[in-house]
């Protein structure tokens, strides 16, 4: 028994030693700097002349010196006739490799084991401070990365890799992941779209509250008062600058509207995105908009997960006319409901009643705001809020059905929004994510993990279960027939033609994939579906 203690207690002092190891580089040795920052002329050259097919493997790099000797050569070899930047490039930093590495599928094996295969593939151990110049922000617990080009970990698909961990029983990586949202949030004050410098203008889908929730129904209920703290400060991120707003006023991530605060999606930069810097920038001119404004609403549509979707477009059709900072995302504001919730039960755990009273309040007050202002009368479904032009938007998404999976919608919305769903959005693999074809990745035809979860258990929570049970056989039967042909489950899925594999955006499909291998685990266990 003393031994266990004492191996307990020794375990205990590790983590904080590496913890305080890690926080002590960060702040020593300017860990936070982003690639642009580090490299300034050389990474614009780099980025606009497509040294790489894929803007992301340069900001991914790490460097063999220092960024001020590697300017230096820079400067000093650049304008010599035989100067090739490529080669300068390879000569001077290391590049990164895929997630997956040299991992190659045994097509022999059913996609179950295929996917307890995969998890070691995407499993990261502790990182460690090998260079105090790359991009990555290292992590003290393990982790499991997307896969592919997504080599970090991500903020709201990791919620949907714990679905998969939690049936394979995996509850020391669980709590692994979510101490490591917790170290994100008391070194940053909010979790990053992922562990990347570049990352840190903004964050994704508010989805730690229901990591703490999947921990704490594995753990019991001492989790949620164990990262009450994490869950107030992330909810106070998210409402940066609300107490002083004015009516029909916005800043950062809140609105104010006829008095009630709702949030929004918001980066503090407005410049280019690093990682698809070409992108950006050549975007841009085929706007009206101001360069910045654009940048702004391009990287709010980033934080959405959703990059991109006509949901952002103000005419539903171009990127040139995105306009993400003016809209109220009724998914977002779903999430936030849930954070309320989670901080109060946190605090009814406490024995801290008024400040359990004090959220409840904040939960019920955004419960309505969201009932009132993203309902749409017209089209008899959940939609987005243009706060500027004050009214719902018209773009019918698989978005709506967030309030269901929340329980925030009435049975008379929750009867509607599954009609809409099925007439506009059901497709032969399962949900499209929305009807409309932009060449968007986050349109259609193309259909998510996250959001055939979302849509499943939604319609589960109202009773919907035929229905449900639809979707989630139509998707299953897709990623197993695609992994049974490629050896493969990739990041999204074309849920129109089966016979086509999802694509649009800005790079291309990517095979691992950590949500897919979630969702799809968690469904094949829950409808008994055999692979």
């Amino acid at each position: 028994m003393n031994f266990t203690i004492k191996s307990a207690s020794l375990e205990m002092e590790k983590h904080i030693f590496i913890i305080l190891l890690l926080s002590l580089a960060n702040a020593c040795f300017g860990q936070h700097s982003s690639p642009r920052e580090l490299y300034d002329s050389l990474f614009i050259r780099v980025q606009m002349e497509s040294v790489f097919p894929d803007q992301k493997t340069f900001v991914d790099c790490i460097p063999k010196e220092g960024p001020e000797i590697i300017l230096n050569k820079y400067h000093a070899e650049k304008d010599q006739q035989d100067f090739n930047l490529k080669n300068f490039v390879l000569n001077h930093f290391t590049l990164p490799q895929d997630a997956g590495g040299s991992y190659i599928s045994n097509i022999g094996q059913n996609v179950k084991q295929h996917i307890g295969e995969l998890w070691k593939v995407l499993s990261r151990t502790p990182d460690t401070i090998s260079n105090r110049y790359s991009s990555l922000i290292p992590l003290p617990y393990s982790y499991v990365v997307p896969g592919g080009r997504f080599r970090e970990i991500y903020y709201w698909d990791s919620y949907f890799t714990l679905l998969g961990l939690r049936e394979d029983k995996d509850t020391a990586m669980i709590e692994n992941m979510v101490r490591n949202f917790s170290y994100l949030i008391e070194q940053f004050g909010f979790i990053p779209n992922g562990n990347r410098t570049y990352y840190l203008t903004r964050s994704q889908p508010p989805f730690f509250s229901l990591m703490v929730e999947v921990l704490a129904e594995l753990k019991g209920d001492t989790i949620y008062r164990h990262y009450l703290t994490d869950l107030e400060k992330e909810y106070n991120f998210w409402m940066r600058g609300s107490e002083a707003l004015k009516t029909d006023a916005s800043e950062k991530n809140s609105v104010n509207i006829n008095g009630i605060i709702l949030n929004r999606y918001w980066d503090d930069s407005d410049e280019p995105r690093e990682e698809s810097f070409k992108q950006d920038v050549d975007a841009a001119k085929q706007s009206a908009e101001r360069p910045q404004d654009f940048y702004r609403n391009i990287r709010a549509a980033a934080e959405s997960g959703w990059d991109f979707s006509s949901r952002w477009f103000e005419d539903g059709k171009n990127l040139s006319t995105i306009h993400t900072t003016e809209i109220i995302p009724v998914d977002l504001n779903c999430l936030l409901y849930h954070l309320e919730e989670m901080i109060a039960k946190g605090y009814q755990i406490k024995g801290d009643g008024q400040s359990e009273k004090d959220y409840e309040t904040k939960a019920r007050e955004r419960k309505s705001a969201i009932l009132q202002y993203c309902w749409n009368n017209h089209l008899h479904c959940f939609c987005d809020y243009g706060f500027v032009e004050k009214k719902p938007c018209n773009t019918i998404t698989a978005a709506a059905i967030f309030p269901l999976f929340f329980k925030l919608a009435t049975p008379a919305q929750a009867e509607q929004s599954q009609k809409i769903l099925k007439k506009k959005l059901l497709r032969k693999g399962g949900i499209v994510t929305t009807a409309n074809e932009t060449g968007q990745q986050w349109d259609a035809p193309n259909g998510w993990a996250p959001l055939e979860y979302i849509t499943i258990k939604g319609l589960q929570n109202y009773s919907f279960k035929r229905l449900a049970e639809k979707i989630a056989g139509r998707w299953i039967q897709l990623n197993v027939s695609v992994y049974k042909n490629t050896g493969k489950l990739t990041e999204k899925y074309n849920v129109e033609d089966l016979h086509l594999s999802g694509g649009g955006g800005e790079y291309p499909l990517q095979d691992g994939f950590g949500w897919t291998n979630g969702v799809l685990l968690k469904l094949m266990r829950e409808y008994g579906t055999k692979d």
